[in-house]
This record gives C-alpha cells, sequence and structure tokens, in this order.
C-alpha cells in the first residue's frame, strides 16, 4: 500500500495517555532483587535467629529453646509446606521433608542449634536456586514485559488510541518517538533507528524507511513512524516469542525427569535406612540410644540429594538465558541436551547460506545493443513483474540511474517469462531454454557464442535469462543468488568443532556445487523436494547421529521436525518453519550455531562436573559417617554447602 493512499496527519506531541516502553532490567547481579526475594527473607530471618537463639543459651535455656523454635519456623516453613504439598498431592516423598525431619531430629535430642543450621543453610541454598532460576528465566522472558497494549489508529485522517486485539491487517497506525512499535508491518512514512533488542538481540537500532518491515514489541527511536499494519496480533513474530517462551519454561530436559524420578526412589530408600539405623544398631552393635539416633540424623542430612537435583536446571537455564541475549530462543532444555550431541549441520541453500535475494552478475548486450539502452528496456518491461528475477533487474537499472520506459504493451508468458512493446518494439525476457529449440538449433557463430556464455554461468551456479528484441537474441541476464557474508565463517566454525556440514537444496546441482565451491560444506544434495530432504535427513540420522536442520520456508518445515533439533531462521523465516522449530535464530546471523552448539556442549559439561561431584560428596559423608563418624553441623555445612556450590558453578554459564 502507498503511503499516499491513506489521510496522514502531521506528527502531534505526545498524549498524556500514550503508551511507554518499558525496558527490560540489565542482566548483572542485583542484591536489592536478591534481598527481596521472600525466601532469602525467611532463610536470613532464620539465620538470624539461630544467631540470636545461640547467643542467649548461656543465659536464658527457655528462652533460647524458643528462639530456636521460631528459627525452625521461619526458616522451615517454605520448604515443609512445599514437602507436605508433595506428599498430600503426588504420593511422594521429596528431599525438602527430608531435610526438616532431619532438623527436628537433630533438636529431639537436645542439638538446637545443628538443627538449626540445617534449616538455615538448607532455606538459603533453596532461595539461592530460585533467584539464580528465576534471574535465568528473565533473560528470556523479559520481552514479555514489552507487550504493547494499545496503539493510536489512524482513521480518516483523526487519531484514536485503541487496544492492540483490535487492530487489522492494513490499519493505519502512528508509532511516536520512544513508543513501542504495536504490530509488525511496513513503514508508510517517515524515518527512524528502531531497537530490535527484544526480537533480534542486535545490539544497534537498525535505520528504518518507507518500505522497511518493523515488529511489534520494539522501541522506535527519534522519528515518528507511519506504519501500515501487516499481521494480526495473534500472528505477530513477537507473539510466536512469547508462546516459544512458554515453551521453554515449561519443557522439562530428559536429564531432570531422571533426576526427579530418582529424587522420589532416592527418598523412600533414605527414610527406610534412617529408620533401619535408629532400631537396629542398639541391639546388633550395642550403641546407645542417643548415639544411634545422632548417627542417623546425620545420615538423613548428608544422604539427601540436594545437589543432585539441583545439578542441572541452573546449569540448563544460564546457557538457555545467554543464548537468548544473543538472539536465540530455545523452546525447551531437552533441545539443549540433543545439540550438545550434534554430528552434522544440514542446511536448507536458500534464504538460509544464502539472502535468498537474487542479484544480477552479468548483464550482456548484444552486437549492434547499446548496454544501457538495453537495461532500460529490460528494466522497464521486468518493472511490472513480481517475480524475484525481475526485480533483481528493476533494482540493478535504479542503481544504475538509467530511464525506464513507458510501457505500451505487456504480458506473462506463463512458464517462460514476459513480453511487452516499447516504442513499437517487442521485446521478450526468459529462460534460456530457448537456445535448444529447433528454431536456433544453428552452428552460426553468434548463436554458439550465446550457448558458451549460457555454459558458462550455469557453471557458476547462476540463472540465465535471454533478452530478444523480437526473435533476435539481444542480449543475457545472469543472476544469482547473494550468499550470506557469514555463510562460510559459519560452515568453518562448525567444521572446527568437529561437525559435518551438508546442504539441502531444491536447486539444479550445477548451482548447489558453485554454492558448495564458496561455502566449504561437506556434503551437498541437490534437485530435492520436501519429501527428498526428509529422506535424508533420515539418512544422515542413520549414519551419523544427531543432526541440526537449519531452514527458512513451508518448504523446509519437514525435514525441521525429522530432525533431532529444528532451527528456523526468525527475521526471513515463514510461520510454518517458526511454528515446527525447536530453536529460532531470531536475527538470522548463522554465524551463531556453532556458539550455540559450543555452549550446548560446555552445559553438558558443567551438569556431569556437578553429578559427579555431588555424588562424590553424598558418597563421601556417608562413608564417613559410618566409619569414624562426622559430626552434625559438619555434615550440615558439607552437604548443603555442595548444593550451593553445584548451583554457583551453574551461573558460570551466564558469563
Amino acid at each position: 500500500m502507498q503511503a499516499t493512499s491513506k489521510q496522514m496527519p502531521k506528527p502531534i506531541a505526545r498524549q498524556g495517555n500514550a503508551q511507554q516502553p518499558r525496558t527490560p532490567e540489565p542482566r548483572r547481579f542485583d542484591p536489592k532483587a536478591m534481598l527481596g526475594n521472600s525466601e532469602m527473607q525467611a532463610a536470613l530471618g532464620s539465620g538470624l535467629l539461630m544467631l540470636i537463639a545461640w547467643a542467649a543459651s548461656g543465659w536464658s535455656e527457655i528462652l533460647s529453646v524458643l528462639l530456636y523454635v521460631i528459627s525452625y519456623t521461619v526458616g522451615g516453613w517454605i520448604k515443609a509446606k512445599e514437602g507436605v504439598e508433595t506428599l498430600v498431592k503426588e504420593r511422594d516423598l521429596d528431599v525438602n521433608l527430608l531435610m526438616i525431619a532431619a532438623a527436628l531430629g537433630a533438636a529431639s535430642i537436645g542439638y538446637w542449634n545443628e538443627g538449626a543450621m540445617l534449616i538455615f543453610i538448607f532455606a538459603l541454598s533453596g532461595a539461592l536456586e530460585s533467584y539464580t532460576m528465576e534471574r535465568s528465566k528473565k533473560d528470556i522472558s523479559s520481552l514479555m514485559a514489552l507487550k504493547p497494549a494499545t496503539a493510536v489508529r489512524i482513521e480518516q485522517g483523526a487519531m484514536n488510541e485503541v487496544a492492540i486485539d483490535l487492530l487489522a491487517i492494513g490499519d493505519l497506525l502512528l508509532v511516536r518517538p520512544g513508543e513501542l512499535i504495536p504490530a509488525d508491518g511496513k513503514v508508510c512514512r517517515g524515518e527512524s533507528a528502531v531497537n530490535q533488542a527484544s526480537i533480534t538481540g542486535e545490539s544497534l537500532p537498525v535505520e528504518k524507511t518507507a518500505g522497511s518491515e518493523v515488529f511489534a514489541g520494539t522501541v522506535n527511536g527519534e522519528g515518528p513512524l507511519y506504519i501500515e499494519v501487516t499481521k494480526a496480533a495473534e500472528n505477530t513474530l513477537f507473539a510466536k516469542i512469547i508462546k516459544m517462551v512458554e515453551e521453554a519454561e515449561s519443557e522439562v530436559p530428559d536429564s531432570q525427569r531422571f533426576i526427579k524420578r530418582l529424587e522420589s526412589i532416592y527418598a523412600r530408600v533414605v527414610v527406610a535406612a534412617t529408620v533401619a539405623l535408629i532400631a537396629l544398631p542398639p541391639y546388633l552393635l550395642d550403641w546407645s540410644w542417643s548415639d544411634t539416633f545422632y548417627k542417623a540424623m546425620v545420615f538423613l542430612v548428608v544422604a539427601s540429594p540436594c545437589a543432585l537435583v539441583s545439578s542441572i536446571m541452573p546449569a540448563m537455564l544460564s546457557a538457555i538465558s545467554k543464548s537468548a541475549r544473543k538472539g536465540i530462543l530455545f523452546k525447551g532444555g531437552v533441545h539443549l541436551e540433543n545439540m550438545a550431541r550434534t554430528s552434522v549441520v544440514a542446511f536448507d541453500k536458500t534464504g538460509t547460506l544464502t539472502e535468498g535475494i537474487p542479484q544480477v552478475t552479468d548483464f550482456i548486450a548484444g552486437e549492434g545493443y547499446d548496454r544501457r539502452e538495453l537495461l532500460s528496456v529490460s528494466a522497464s518491461i521486468e518493472k511490472l513483474s513480481r517475480h524475484p528475477l525481475a526485480e533483481a533487474v528493476v533494482r540493478m537499472a535504479e542503481e544504475e540511474q538509467v530511464e525506464l520506459y513507458n510501457i505500451q504493451e505487456s504480458k506473462s508468458v506463463t512458464g517462460w517469462g514476459i513480453e511487452g512493446t516499447v516504442q513499437g518494439q517487442q521485446w521478450r525476457i526468459g529462460k534460456s531454454n530457448l537456445l535448444d529449440e529447433p528454431a536456433v538449433q544453428r552452428d552460426d557463430e553468434p548463436v554458439q557464442h550465446w550457448k558458451t556464455l549460457r555454459q558458462q554461468f550455469e557453471a557458476e551456479g547462476k540463472t540465465v535469462s535471454l533478452i530478444l528484441a523480437g526473435d533476435k537474441i539481444a542480449g543475457m541476464i545472469a543472476l544469482q543468488d547473494t550468499v550470506r557474508p557469514q555463510a562460510e565463517v559459519a560452515v568453518r566454525k562448525l567444521q572446527k568443532l568437529g561437525i559435518k556440514v551438508a546442504m539441502l537444496t531444491g536447486d539444479r546441482a550445477e548451482a548447489a556445487q558453485a554454492m558448495a565451491a564458496r561455502t566449504g560444506v561437506d556434503m551437498v544434495f541437490a534437485d530435492l523436494l520436501p519429501e527428498d530432504k526428509v529422506s535424508h535427513i533420515k539418512a544422515l540420522r542413520e549414519q551419523y547421529g544427531h543432526v541440526i536442520m537449519v531452514g527458512d520456508g513451508v518448504n523446509d518445515a519437514p525435514a525441521l521436525a525429522t530432525a533431532t533439533v529444528g532451527m528456523g531462521m526468525g527475521m526471513k523465516g515463514s510461520g510454518a518453519a517458526l511454528e515446527i522449530a525447536d530453536v529460532v535464530l531470531m536475527n538470522d546471523n548463522i554465524e551463531e550455531i556453532s556458539s550455540t552448539i559450543a555452549l550446548a556442549r560446555r552445559s553438558q559439561r558443567i551438569v556431569k562436573q556437578n553429578m559427579i561431584f555431588a555424588v562424590t560428596v553424598i558418597a563421601s559423608l556417608m562413608l564417613g559417617n559410618f566409619l569414624q563418624g562426622i559430626a552434625l553441623p559438619f555434615g550440615v555445612v558439607g552437604h548443603e554447602g555442595s548444593t550451593i556450590l553445584v548451583i554457583l558453578n551453574g551461573l558460570r554459564l551466564l558469563r
């Protein structure tokens, strides 16, 4: 739609109820935010009461016990509630009840301070885990705060503020400086730099002029923009991202599911073992009841799987969070796990390794024709077509600033090209297969010259069109899709990680091989239909294992679904590709794929480190308790300290 097709009032000053953008807070350690967490306040309150109770024990035992009871209640209430809910709703035991039971057991034999210390450190580690997981999630979901609520719609020259849900395709909106862009659309008038960090992760604002595409949830800069809505609210890129965020926050990786199942079984075993340790040693080993109960409580503390349970999710969420800051959205931790085991990355060619925008690489004028004049005629005729190859010729004419003619008559020739009349002369532009027709199967030098040129261009992977004046060949156009500037670097980085790179395309084998030579991919599969891409992805999975498929189009959707991890292009990708993809490159920067795989591998290493460390600490403390006997405070510090350490180790991925 042209800018002149709707009335556009002059920009006006911001009004009182105009929507203000809410900028996400910077991602750094925030003590105030952490202390504002209710769990953290309860943990610190418990610790303070424990110290006061310990200090009061010297002059008033009753007051000391009373303070300890309050400390237990303040620090253990949240965890006890969680444990009871799990027991009642799921009929299952969890680590929360184990810790509360151990603290109460310690108090029952007079070790009030040790029990309070256990409650304090357990509550502190739980609060720290909750805080860090929320902090990680905010990196993914902070853009939820940027969801626009209203828009200024222009109707018959008047401006009305309306809810986002009431916008329709074709509506004209005014976005003032500093406001959120309320809908996906195209700029009709105005110039401004738009901050797209919430969508693409780009650090610098992007200049927008008439014809530029803009996205809901991004922030307008210094100039007013008039925008025509191109997508309904529920279909915007922003809406799709929010859906992805919700999926990412709800989906649990396989390893975490395994740990949760293990926790349930393990907790029952620990409870049974604790009961056995309380009941049997006085009869079998002639231990005193107090020593037996003490050792049983130490066992209950050190055997609990707190550190093991906390080994996975903080690290996973930290990795997902870091990726989100770079404009790479995971729909769940399971895809991060799968990505870490990647053996092959398969790229669709058009729109992925290439820009998906063909450009004229060679414009050859025949003998007796002026090149600029021929370009002017060609662009004048092609301007009437919306075919990407026609648009490439028009762009070249605009760049070279040649004047265009008024076309007297034109029509599309289905399956071949376009023809038109310029100043009484009929011109035709279309496929070069005319050179192979019997009418031109001659051995004279001009025809052979054009055939040789075509062969040369096609060997380079270019698409060739002929320009004919009447029935005479007047020139030849060679076009080629633009390779993404970072394509070769992206391929090389993947290969450096030991990953093979494949290219799947529906293009001719010659064009595919030419692209392979320019990008350095290891395997090329050409002349493919969508179902052929699926077959090749299945074959690659059988031969190599885990496969990532990177694509942008509707025809890539089946292959994205078949791959171990489907990765969609967020900026120019189709809705179907975004819907099916497991991971989305919001800024279309394929160079980030290698660093994301490296991050996924690093997260898995940290998870393994955490699990090995947690199991080692639990086993060491359990053996120490039975072989030599360890003090309850040492068991508390060793067990809960290991939990805090594995959480902090996972947070290293946020750096």
